[in-house]
């Protein structure tokens, strides 16, 4: 009956050790993961420094010319699709009015022609 007694202290010692061995292996793993805190360089009692005038407005010209840039884009690819339909086109009346014996250097000129506008047209896609 004394072993009895002696044993459950002893295993509930053993528990509480692996339970505190577990939150602190999860305090440090948790402390790794999270990306430390920076410090604000103002005290805590200022409200946060704003942007200047100055750095608003370039910001702000910034978008203005990227909206306009995006838009330039937009309409240049309008463009070469429009002309790629237009040489797709063509090159299929070529081939059509060819034999199966002959194919003109005209159908390879504008096979060409299309390959490298379909490849300007997808770099303009791509985008900056």
């Amino acid at each position: 009956m004394r072993q009895e007694a002696r044993s459950v202290p002893w295993r509930t010692n053993i528990f509480i050790l692996a339970v505190l061995m577990l939150c602190m292996r999860d305090c440090a793993w948790a402390q790794q993961q999270s990306p430390p805190q920076s410090q604000p360089s103002y005290d805590g009692r200022q409200a946060p420094p704003t942007p200047s005038p100055e750095a608003e407005w370039n910001a702000q010209q910034q978008k203005e010319m990227a909206k306009k840039q995006n838009t330039q884009r937009q309409d240049d690819i309008k463009k070469d699709a429009e002309k790629l339909l237009e040489l797709a086109t063509e090159l299929k009346q070529s081939v059509d009015k060819s034999t199966e014996n002959t194919l003109s250097l005209d159908v390879i000129k504008k096979a060409e022609q299309i390959e490298k506008l379909a490849k300007a047209v997808k770099e303009k896609m791509k985008g900056p």
